[in-house]
């Protein structure tokens, strides 16, 4: 849903970006020959803007999207912000679009920093220009079930990333690759596709779009971010909540075979919070799980989105103000 005013800004390779403007939400201008276009050089992140009770509005861990996009920066040889510049710009993004954040409980308004490269290039080499930008839209939940259990495929013949390739960075070109692996799931009634490692298929990688986790009694495991799995900010807050609520959390190669005997699985990302999984079916064999009242993902899920909102008081230091 298009909102009032998008932030935009310009740099040549080699300069620093200077301060953006607000603009009216709209179409931008690019060259045939922008190495976005041509060559992918092109990241984006995601955070949201949540309203308080009191009206106030608050951002997570903005300077983490941040840091994420100057490391994915680095990788794709582009010029990207400061950390103050992008958190700066994602403030003045919610404030012009105040309006559009959701009343508490209803949902947030959910940022995309885009950095491109936009200037000219025909020979393969990086941009001359590149633009950040960032838009918004108010949004509800990611996946259509809603709160509801994912039920999640296991994805054999496709991989998300490769060894030494960008499956840690955030970069546009990790995501069409897997639409057609996900649209596949999809028409077979699973919300989405679990990959595993390209090297062995034999360990646990990431779905399409966030990070995932299993749960044996007290100890929780997640696959480490080993170079092919995106580093979520989502994540790193779930395993620190889970560190302070007594679980032994524990990130390292998680084999497929370990789905067999876990208790519960939930998937954790910006768009789709704390999510739990029901169900997962690998090699035609279904596996089912523990999901509602009493189980540690919604137990996270309720800590994690209530420091975002404000209803449980930070204590980390992870809430930044808008004003």
């Amino acid at each position: 849903m298009p909102t009032d005013y998008m932030y935009i800004t310009k740099c040549c390779e080699g300069q620093n970006f200077g301060q953006g403007q607000l603009s009216r939400y709209g179409n931008i201008e690019l060259s045939p020959s922008a190495g976005v276009l041509n060559y992918g050089q092109g990241l984006f992140e995601g955070t949201k803007a949540y309203r308080k009770e009191n009206g106030g509005l608050l951002l997570f861990r903005p300077e983490e999207n941040a840091i994420r996009m100057k490391t994915g920066a680095q990788r794709m040889c582009m010029a990207s912000p400061s950390i103050d510049h992008f958190v700066d710009a994602l403030k003045q993004t919610v404030l012009a679009n105040k309006r559009w954040v959701p009343p508490p409980g209803k949902g947030s308004l959910y940022l995309r920093p885009l950095l491109l490269g936009t200037g000219p290039v025909l020979g393969l080499a990086p941009a001359p220009e590149y633009t950040f930008l960032i838009f918004a839209s108010p949004v509800r939940n990611y996946f259509k079930e809603g709160s509801a259990p994912l039920n999640l495929y296991v994805e054999e013949n496709f991989d998300r990333a490769s060894s030494r390739g960008t499956g840690n960075v955030k970069t546009i070109s990790n995501y069409a690759p897997v639409l057609m692996a996900q649209i596949q799931a999809k028409k077979r009634g699973f919300s989405d596709v679990l990959y595993l490692d390209s090297d062995t298929k034999k360990n646990l990688e990431e779905v399409s779009s966030c990070n995932i986790f299993i749960a044996k009694g007290k100890c929780i495991s997640t696959p480490a971010t080993n170079g092919t799995i995106l580093s979520g900010i989502t994540r790193k807050s779930v395993i620190e909540i889970a560190r302070d609520h007594g679980y032994q959390v524990e990130e390292r190669a998680v084999a497929v075979d370990e789905l067999i005997e876990a208790d519960e699985v939930f998937c954790t990302g910006t768009a789709v919070g704390v999510a739990p999984v029901g169900s997962i079916t690998y090699q035609d064999k279904r596996m089912e799980y523990i999901t509602g009242s009493g189980t540690i993902c919604q137990e996270l899920n309720n800590t994690i989105s209530g420091i975002q909102t404000g209803t449980i008081e930070d204590k980390k230091g992870w809430i930044v103000e808008v004003d």
